[in-house]
């Protein structure tokens, strides 16, 4: 920081939002502006705009600068996330316009990169830090309408004429109302319903959405209808070719209360905002606010507070992170109802990673030789099935393979062959050697569960995925009625014909039918399955999660794998939660917990867990990973991350090497707990 303690900002994106922005700076008590970074720097008027500023060449110059403690991220949309990402790899705090990202999957990624580098980071909101939005929550707090049933906000605006080049409706700028303007209604919806329940922002249980899209893909006026928990109802919309009211409706049981533009609250430099309360009879109460300080100020100051204090996210009445996640969370389910995906989200036109750099393969994951393979596989596997579209996939697909992951697992039914799909795009779109990757495919899942699937299906699968061949192949069930031997059969001719190039096996298979398999494949000369994706964890299942699994935790399954070697790409090897702060002997919410996991031995062996995790200052999910890595036989945990955070809070368990006395210990309690635990 400066010698008087100021907070030295630099701005990257010098248009209309970093001009009011720098005037916040200028009239703040926290913040001065240093530099500004421009990609036209000559550009006319440039420096009387941003007087006492540095002009500098490039966004990329602005990060090498020591002086700048702080960064304003005031590019398009398109480029919040990727400058951001940068920023915070630079070691510099960052603001970023909003949207902080175009999607929760992507501000998550910008967050999880200031988590790493221990800085600032925040999404701009400047309403919420100005104190009219303080008073107004007061004033629902206190009743002043009743109890609050419907909540009505709007922000549109009507452009005119339609300008394809114009930001707003450009696709590859990420264009439109909703992003543009849709966050400040569903911001204030979220924080009055919040507020309604003594919390600083409530999440909607259902958000259904509208919307017109134009001549250039991007949507022109758009509402959408949020439920809350607590029974309120928000009505939001937003437009760039209507005008609307603007106006802030919260109705209650005695009345209503309005503000115009309360985005603005008393105005940019300053002034006098008003909140009406309207009550039944008509009768109407104005509540002034004056305020002298200017509105941008008030988000530069709640930035700098927090930075000089040490702190990674606003306080009080700004959006911190969990705040801002939710917001887009509502964002991206009203895109995804008007079928909104932007031309930058997609495969041909994403190939690189959210920061804008080339993927590359990293060695941080260690690498061994699996049985029936030719290639090194990853000591984990991704499996990535509950990613709504390519663009929040990429993320975790791009970090695993840069920490140096290659095994990846598919099957023909996850989201109707969207995961296969998916996959497809991100290889061929990042362009990952196929020699390097571990491909996991699985067919013929109930009902269809017969061999003359297991051809058509697997045709269908390297379709999408882009490939002519899997490295692994499961029957994803089995199907007791039809004899095993004509199962093998079909699987041998997928591997003879070369579309299965390594091993094969059944996934929820009992033991029995595999034994029976393997014994029926040496009588005929055929390939041997020789591979297993059964459910094996420190906690043994006690009902199916889902019909037909099978589990191969207990003592008769592990002999079994430790007499065969037969490899074990494990699913819910983390038991799904039970050794996170979700379960507990008194935490009996979640309905698939408590029906699998809970009982006496798992939840001894729970405390086991936590006991060591303690001693290792480890979680104890790290050390129900690091149990299933520790087995006598090969096992590959399948982990399913849905973020980048996920992601590394896994990956740092696979470095963990327990004892085989630790595991004997974290089993029956036995041995000596000194050198167990």
């Amino acid at each position: 920081m400066s010698e008087n303690n100021k907070i030295r900002w630099g701005i990257i994106g010098p248009g209309t939002i970093a001009r009011t922005f720098a005037d916040g700076i200028a009239h703040s008590k926290t913040g001065i502006l240093s530099t500004i970074a421009s990609r036209n720097p000559g550009k006319p008027g440039l420096a009387s705009q941003f007087a006492g500023a540095r002009i500098l060449d490039g966004y990329e110059a602005l990060l090498k600068e020591p002086e700048i403690d702080a960064v304003y991220i005031a590019t398009p949309h398109t480029g919040h996330a990727e400058w951001a990402i940068k920023a915070v790899r630079a070691g510099k705090h960052v603001l970023v316009e909003k949207p902080i990202a175009l999607s929760a999957y992507d501000a998550a990624a910008v967050y999880h990169e200031a988590s790493k580098a221990g800085v600032f980071a925040g999404e701009a909101f400047m309403y919420r830090l100005h104190p009219m939005t303080a008073k107004l929550l007061k004033l629902v707090q206190s009743g002043a309408v009743g109890k609050v049933r419907i909540i009505r906000s709007s922000f549109g605006f009507d452009m005119g004429t339609v300008t394809p080049e114009h930001r707003l409706f450009a696709q590859e700028t990420a264009g439109g109302g909703i992003l543009d303007v849709g966050g400040y209604p569903v911001s204030m919806a979220r924080l009055i319903a919040g507020a309604v329940d003594g919390l600083p922002y409530l999440e909607p249980e259902t958000v259904h959405g509208i919307g017109h899209l134009g001549q250039t893909g991007v949507d022109e006026w758009a509402s959408a209808i949020l439920k809350f928990p607590n029974s309120i109802i928000a009505e939001v919309s937003c437009s760039i070719m209507a005008n609307q009211d603007n106006t802030l409706r919260i109705i209650g049981s005695d009345g209503r209360i309005e503000v115009r533009d309360f985005w603005f609250a008393s105005g940019h430099k300053g002034g006098t905002g008003k909140i009406d309360i309207i009550k039944p009879d008509g009768s109407k109460k104005t509540v002034s606010v004056k305020e002298s300080g200017w509105l941008y100020a008030f988000e530069v100051d709640a930035a700098g507070r927090a930075i000089r204090a040490g702190k990674k996210e606003f306080a009080s009445l700004g959006m911190d992170h969990a705040d801002s996640l939710g917001n887009l969370r509502v964002l991206d389910k009203w895109r995804a109802a008007i079928g909104l995906e932007y031309e930058v989200e997609r495969a041909e036109t994403r190939t690189h990673s959210i920061a804008g750099s080339k993927v590359k393969p990293g060695n941080r994951l260690p690498r061994r030789a699996i049985p029936g393979l030719s290639k090194q596989g990853s000591v984990a596997a991704l499996g990535f099935e509950f990613f709504p579209n390519f663009a929040a996939a990429s993320l975790t697909l791009d970090g695993f393979y840069e920490a140096g992951g290659n095994i990846f697992d598919t099957a023909y039914i996850y989201a109707g062959g969207k995961t296969e799909e998916i996959f497809g795009d991100w290889h061929t779109s990042r362009n990952v050697p196929r020699e390097d990757m571990i491909v996991i495919g699985k067919g013929a899942h109930s009902p269809l569960c017969y061999p003359d699937q297991i051809a058509k299906q697997l045709t269908q699968s390297l379709d999408r995925l882009k490939t002519d061949y899997v490295d692994v192949y499961f029957m994803h069930r089995d199907n007791p009625d039809i004899p095993v031997g004509e199962f093998v059969d079909a699987m041998d001719a997928e591997a003879k014909a070369g579309r299965i190039r390594g091993i094969f096996g059944g996934s929820n298979w009992t033991r029995q039918r595999l034994d029976e398999a393997i014994a029926y494949a040496t009588r005929h000369g055929k390939a041997t399955p020789a591979a297993l994706s059964n459910n094996f964890a420190l906690a043994e299942m006690l009902d199916t999660i889902w019909d037909g699994c099978v589990a191969a935790s207990d003592d008769g399954w592990k002999d079994w794998l430790k007499k065969k070697q037969i490899p074990n790409f494990a699913w819910s090897s983390q038991a799904r939660g039970f050794f996170t702060e979700r379960a507990g002997r008194d935490k009996l919410d979640d309905e698939e917990i408590v029906r699998v996991w809970y009982s006496e031995k798992n939840f001894e062996r729970r405390d086991r867990a936590i006991e060591l995790a303690k001693k290792l200052g480890r979680l104890p999910i790290h050390i129900a990973l690091a149990y299933v890595l520790a087995q006598p036989f090969p096992v590959i945990p399948l982990i399913g991350p849905r973020n980048l955070t996920e992601l590394e809070d896994s990956l740092s368990a696979l470095n963990l090497q327990l004892t085989q006395e630790q595991v004997k210990w974290l089993e029956d309690g036995k041995g000596s707990r000194k050198n167990a635990a």
